[in-house]
């Protein structure tokens, strides 16, 4: 039996209950979190995992375009360009792999920050990955932070930090390799294009999915460096990790595009040379 559960929000793990909570209930709680955590475990042993058909089932899944193309994410580190798996790909991995728990949760709330925690559980080897870290209530933006007080927004801006933290969490409790395969497989499947959707037709979602974010045709293909309608298979993989990466908040847009974008207008192109070929003949002719 393989079981996965997302975003559980009871962790026999957790940390002590908010203080507003009475005694007895958290008693209770706890208790009840023991028993829960123990009869995971004994199902677990019950139902181990078959590697080789969960390994099977992660390659299967790693064909399909809709998971190649959101699997990895790119992110800019020491002037190069690094490639990792995004969380889509880290959950579904465990979903293939089976008995793993994983999920974050809010421990505790000050005032303008929350604590929160993000863990994976491997229930047949007993391997518990987690992470504590602190989210204060802010948005980003130009001229500095917004505060939040919201709670919608409060929540999607823990879950996107917990996002990442929960990625790595993941991969933690995962075999290496597997990850290390599917993410090659999913490449390889963004490349050959899952034999659906021609090249065309795939560049063009692909930039209309960039315009979303704010990022344009010309922007891309001044960071390219050549036409859109020049881009390759490789090119396509790569670009669908910078858009990942930048939906996810692992980059931004100005990591990629914003010193291309800026260098855009020094390249004088078709302007520059009607305005060489409008002066020409006066220079010639005072000469």
């Amino acid at each position: 039996m393989n079981e996965v559960v997302e975003h559980a929000p009871n962790n026999p793990f957790a940390k002590a209950a908010p203080q507003h909570i009475s005694a007895g209930a958290v008693a209770i709680e706890s208790e009840r979190a023991v028993a829960e955590a123990q009869g995971r475990l004994v199902i677990a042993k019950r139902f181990p995992r078959d590697e080789a058909a969960a390994f099977a089932r992660a390659m299967e899944a790693c064909r399909r375009p809709s998971l190649a193309e959101v699997a990895n994410y790119r992110f800019p580190r020491g002037g190069q360009s690094v490639e990792g798996p995004s969380i889509r790909l880290a959950e579904e991995l465990a979903r293939c792999w089976g008995n793993i728990a994983y999920g974050m949760r809010e421990l505790s709330r000050r005032d303008g920050e929350s604590e929160m925690e993000a863990f994976a559980w491997d229930q047949q080897t007993n391997v518990l990955s987690t992470q504590t870290f602190t989210v204060r209530h802010l948005r980003d933006k130009r001229g500095g932070g917004e505060k939040l007080k919201d709670e919608r927004d409060i929540y999607e801006v823990t879950a996107n930090m917990g996002s990442r933290r929960l990625r790595a969490r993941i991969l933690a409790v995962l075999p290496p390799d597997l990850v290390d395969a599917a993410v090659e497989e999913c490449r390889r499947t963004v490349k050959e294009g899952g034999g659906q959707k021609p090249l065309a037709d795939r560049v063009r979602g692909m930039t209309q999915a960039f315009v979303k974010l704010g990022i344009t045709a010309d922007m891309i293909a001044a960071r390219l460096g050549r036409p859109l309608d020049t881009i390759t298979p490789d090119d396509l993989a790569e670009y669908l990790g910078i858009f990942q990466s930048i939906r996810d908040g692992a980059s931004n847009i100005n990591e990629w595009f914003g010193a291309k974008q800026d260098a855009k207008p020094a390249e004088g192109s078709k302007l520059d040379r009607l305005e060489q070929a409008a002066t020409a003949p006066c220079a010639q002719g005072e000469g």
